[in-house]
């Protein structure tokens, strides 16, 4: 049986010293990652010549890799340099997605469910992908929950969590929506099903106090920064469901598209608000300030 694994766009992946074009086949059945998901990954933007918090995004993938249990094997700023000569074999027309990964190949001696350190592997794949930055979206409240540190790995940009995000945002789409709002095991809002969520009352902004349930991510908090720097007052608190149905406001924060403004949720419809268009262009003007990653 033949399998399609072209990708779906201009990809490079640096694996063993080498840049390899497409999709490498890097894990096979005995890959401790392949049944037992020894993975971590990180996701950066480069666009228009910068790559926004680049370091940081490389600094988290080492340290998710450690919280899993494995040993990486590159420097954050070895990844970093990687990153900026693989944005080079693009024809910089479109935006890159730069995705640092670490798995493991082989279980611990005598406890296989746990990963050997010592086999830890890395790859860095970059590939085109437009950024839909500042494009509407829909949510509603998900039936699902986010873990706690005490059931998942939540301290890991890991892949095994994304599961249960995918089945939220699954079934989120069956019921005509884009995403879903996840709430954490005590019911308080904790992130949507694929990026970090925010919503402004009485114009202050707030967004779900970090609790271990869910990533604060590194865009989450260029975006508080950013507000804040520009006169806003923005606060981490524990948030109700009913808190985001009365707010003025909805938006939600990621890598992938920076900003996304809510104009739903649930039944009740919203305007994509000036707090989130602010958001954005605070966000590409301070990206596009930093130094060049040409």
């Amino acid at each position: 049986m033949s399998v399609d694994t072209a990708p779906r766009s201009t990809t490079w992946t640096h694996v063993d010293g080498q840049w390899l074009p497409g999709n490498p086949p890097l894990i096979g059945p005995t890959s401790h990652a392949m049944w037992l998901a020894s993975t971590v990954f990180d996701g950066a933007r480069w666009f228009d010549g910068v790559a926004p918090d680049l370091d940081l995004h490389c600094q988290r993938v080492n340290r998710s890799a450690v919280n899993m249990g494995m040993k990486p094997t590159m420097t954050a700023e070895e990844i970093e340099q990687l990153a900026l000569e693989g944005v080079k074999k693009f024809d910089g027309n479109m935006a890159i997605y730069i995705k640092p990964m670490y798995w493991a190949e082989h279980g611990m001696r005598g406890s296989v469910v746990a990963p050997d350190a010592e086999s830890t592997r890395f790859a860095l794949c970059l590939f085109e992908a437009p950024m839909d930055a500042g494009v509407p979206l829909t949510l509603t409240v998900s039936p699902l929950r986010r873990p706690s540190p005490e059931t998942a790995m939540t301290d890991a940009k890991a892949g095994s969590l994304y599961p249960n995000s995918g089945r939220a945002i699954i079934e989120a789409r069956s019921r005509g929506f884009d995403n879903a709002l996840m709430r954490d095991m005590n019911g308080n809002v904790a992130e949507s099903a694929s990026s970090n969520v925010f919503m402004v009352k009485d114009g202050i902004v707030y967004t779900p106090m970090p609790n271990r349930t869910f990533l604060a991510g590194i865009t989450r908090s260029r975006v508080m920064t950013l507000l804040r720097q520009a006169g806003f007052d923005v606060r981490e608190a524990t948030l109700s469901v009913e808190d985001f149905r009365n707010a003025d406001e909805i938006f939600c924060s990621g890598n992938y598209s920076k900003v996304s403004p809510v104009i739903k949720l649930d039944d009740r419809e919203l305007q994509a608000g000036p707090v989130a268009r602010k958001a954005l262009d605070l966000y590409l003007d301070w990206a596009k300030s930093t130094v060049s990653a040409e």
